[in-house]
């Protein structure tokens, strides 16, 4: 990317992520940057989703897969005048996005992810984020929802 303002965005796949790249891509454009988006991936055998991987290699399949989705699903609500990358990196999430956010501008997550089984054994990624990153890190909040009317 030959921008000049860059914006890292977390992407799992979870609504929170969508809205992450969807605000990162909405600031990148208003500064003239670039968004790169970044899923942090990994392979123990264990799986807390529908179908679980077989190997290692899957699971970086499915991250790919994944990050391509986003992106396209992005573009095609956005169009293609933004740059916007992707990338799959194996690692711990919140070690994969402070890297990744080393020498750029911002970096950009959702509050909640997929699991909060998984945020209660780790912990928040956001906010080992928010301790490890060099750069201003955003992260977007759930939005409230409203209570029902009786």
């Amino acid at each position: 990317m030959s921008t000049g303002y860059l914006i890292v965005v977390g992407v799992d796949g979870s609504e929170g992520g969508r809205r992450a790249l969807r605000w990162a891509a909405t600031e990148a454009a208003a500064r003239g940057g670039a968004v790169r988006a970044v899923t942090a991936w990994s392979w123990d055998g264990l799986d807390y989703g529908p179908a679980p991987a077989e190997s290692s290699g899957e699971e970086r399949e499915r991250a790919v897969w994944m990050i391509d989705a986003e992106i396209r699903e992005l573009v095609k609500e956005r169009g293609s005048h933004l740059p916007v990358t992707g990338e799959a990196v194996e690692g711990s999430p919140a070690e994969v996005l402070s890297a990744a956010a080393r020498g750029a501008d911002m970096l950009v997550l959702g509050s909640h992810g997929h699991s909060r089984v998984r945020h209660t054994v780790l912990g928040s990624v956001s906010e080992s984020c928010v301790r490890m990153a060099s750069c201003p890190v955003v992260v977007l909040p759930v939005p409230a929802h409203e209570p029902a009317t009786v």
